[in-house]
């Protein structure tokens, strides 16, 4: 909870002062700030924010701002976030000309009309107007083809809430569009979808009859044989053994040889 100084002198929220930037940033000028992250401060009034002229990353999301003036002479920003504010206009974002992501989900943004003001900034490839997985929305995304819309309004972005509109990826994202609209209940009528056939023959995923025991018989007999085979040569190995002993000793002495 930021301190009592930080309010302003009406109770409708936190005002952005110095103390407030260089105890969030760690920087002791304003004009040194590159990243600030201001989240769920209750942010009503964004005070002397526009002094940091070098910023570049912002994060004023869960706040409850109405207007961005202060905004207006960051021309370094490239990172915006204020989802979850009460925006109903972003006219001081025209301003910031290097501005290429910027998230307004959960404002109040109502037309795509309004977002008018961000067609000069060339630079401009990500927006997010909405964000199902925080449940943020604007009341332009009501209709269907608000997609549609903005892409005519800003042809430059490559990204509209997270999904690739255009470049590489782009396709893919429209093939699952298209999907979802045809597994939609209600969709148009299209072709019938034919009823799916097994690709095998009936009966191939049951067992095969037991076979004969034929092939485990040959197996058992030929090992048998092969053991009996092992057993004469044992045999034979121990009487030439035993003749070589006779051979190489006297009779009734120990053979000195250790075979």
């Amino acid at each position: 909870m930021e301190p009592q100084a930080e309010k302003p002198g009406e109770a409708d929220g936190v005002r952005v002062t110095p103390r407030l930037l260089k105890a969030r940033s760690g920087e002791f000028a304003l004009e040194s700030i590159l990243l600030l992250k201001l989240p769920g401060l209750g942010l009503a009034d964004l005070g002397c924010l526009g002094e940091c002229l070098a910023l570049e990353w912002l994060d004023l999301s869960g706040n409850a701002l109405t207007q961005l003036g202060p905004l207006a002479s960051l021309r370094q920003l490239a990172v915006l976030n204020v989802a979850n504010n009460r925006l109903s206009g972003l006219e001081p974002l025209a301003a910031c000309e290097s501005l290429q992501s910027l998230n307004v989900a959960g404002n109040l943004l109502a037309a795509p009309g309004q977002l008018q003001c961000l067609a000069g900034l060339r630079g401009l490839e990500c927006l997010r107007l909405r964000d199902p997985l925080a449940r943020l929305s604007n009341p332009l995304c009501a209709s269907p083809s608000y997609t549609a819309l903005v892409r005519e309004l800003l042809p430059g972005l490559k990204v509209i809430d997270g999904e690739r509109v255009t470049g590489r990826g782009s396709e893919f994202y429209q093939l699952c569009r298209d999907l979802d609209s045809s597994l939609r209940p209600g969709s148009s009528p299209g072709p019938r979808v034919p009823e799916a056939q097994p690709w095998v023959e009936p009966g191939y995923w049951e067992s095969w009859p037991t076979r004969s025991g034929s092939i485990l018989e040959e197996a058992c007999r030929q090992f048998q044989d092969s053991l009996r085979e092992c057993q004469e040569l044992d045999r034979q190995a121990r009487d030439s053994l035993a003749r070589a002993e006779q051979a190489l000793g006297p009779a009734g002495s120990t053979s000195s040889f250790v075979f």
